[in-house]
């Protein structure tokens, strides 16, 4: 686990429902704590987009890219972790039946669509409509590009703080916020010079500085210096014409404040430590401090990210790796006698000749 060859690249992930996803360059694994107590693990390879199009990974385009790529993995992480854990399973709603009878087999998609649709325009209304209605109220009344600039900034971190109080008040995001800490204390050991254990991860600290808590904090800063400049030289009074404005250069700030994050992250420098300052803290807000099994679940998704499935994993009918110890994920692993043992029992039971019908 703890080659040289591993720490060459940067591995990141997310939070999901009673789980964790880690992402490599070239695959996601998802990892999830079912209600048996038995962790479920999903490997997805992929081919970078800067791997099929080199000019996708030059700098300030690959932010723009990986804000895209981001989004879709992400999505599509939240329903796999839901189908791992059986929650689509359940007896579906008589709605939901009215809805299957009225779409058909791909109702899932289609959901999926309108929830990432839905998601968008909110976050469309909330962090650039709002914010630019704001300063065009600001600017009608007299007040100078410069306030009204600042004060549109403003209430974009207000708006986001208050979204991260609130959700961390819902039991079931608290929970998440600390599968979040997990993932960000796992990331900390790998890169670290220590074993990926959960007693080893849990000593370090459940803040990192390439968190997209971090991300979304250069976001707002990098769009209220841009658009203080831009402002000042392009004086724009009509809403509507603000709002598609702010809405246009939303792929250039993305672009830079990737490669903003990056040069933070990668430097220890004192002024990259102060300017990473604010988005560590920021991170108080989205993560919590997690328990042992959840540290188990994101180390899980570390090995297999970084090292595939191993060949003794038992699997599910979809393929899903199922583990019962963390360590069981880990190349090198050995399993004890008595696990051998159950396991050559079950191999034989599968492989012997089904008992005549009476």
């Amino acid at each position: 686990m703890n080659t040289q060859q591993e720490k060459k690249f940067d591995v990141g992930g997310q939070a999901v429902m009673e789980g964790v996803m880690m992402r490599s360059p070239n695959a996601t694994a998802v990892t999830v704590r079912r209600p048996d107590g038995t962790m479920v693990t999903k490997l997805t390879p992929f081919v970078p987009l800067k791997e099929k199009h080199p000019w996708m990974g030059k700098p300030f385009i690959r932010g723009i890219i990986n804000m895209g790529t981001m989004l879709y993995y992400g999505m599509n992480t939240l329903e796999d972790s839901t189908k791992m854990l059986g929650m689509l399973d359940e007896e579906p709603t008589k709605f939901e039946k009215w809805l299957a009878r009225k779409l058909g087999k791909g109702i899932d998609k289609i959901v999926m669509a309108f929830a990432i649709i839905l998601a968008v325009i909110l976050s469309v209304v909330l962090f650039i409509a709002i914010p630019a209605g704001v300063e065009s109220l600001l600017r009608g009344a007299g007040m100078s590009t410069i306030g009204y600039t600042l004060i549109g900034g403003l209430v974009k971190i207000m708006i986001l703080v208050g979204y991260m109080i609130f959700c961390a008040c819902v039991p079931e995001v608290r929970r998440t916020f600390q599968y979040h800490g997990a993932e960000h204390k796992s990331v900390h050991c790998h890169e670290s010079s220590l074993s990926l254990t959960p007693g080893n991860a849990q000593t370090f600290s459940r803040l990192h500085p390439r968190c997209g808590t971090a991300f979304l904090l250069i976001v707002f800063a990098i769009s209220i210096l841009l658009f203080l400049v831009l402002n000042v030289l392009v004086p724009i009074s009509n809403f509507f014409v603000r709002f598609l404005f702010h809405l246009a250069m939303l792929p250039i700030v993305a672009g830079v404040s990737y490669e903003v994050l990056m040069g933070l992250a990668h430097s220890n420098s004192k002024i990259a430590r102060i300017l990473r300052w604010p988005g560590l803290q920021m991170q108080r807000l989205t993560t919590r401090e997690p328990d042992e099994s959840m540290l188990e679940c994101a180390i899980v998704s570390v090995n297999v990210v970084l090292n595939g499935i191993p060949d003794h994993a038992k699997r599910t009918p979809e393929g899903w790796a199922v583990f019962t110890d963390y360590r069981q994920s880990e190349p090198g692993y050995i399993p004890p006698v008595e696990e051998a043992a159950e396991e050559e029992t079950d191999a034989d039971n599968a492989d012997a000749d089904p008992a005549p019908e009476a």
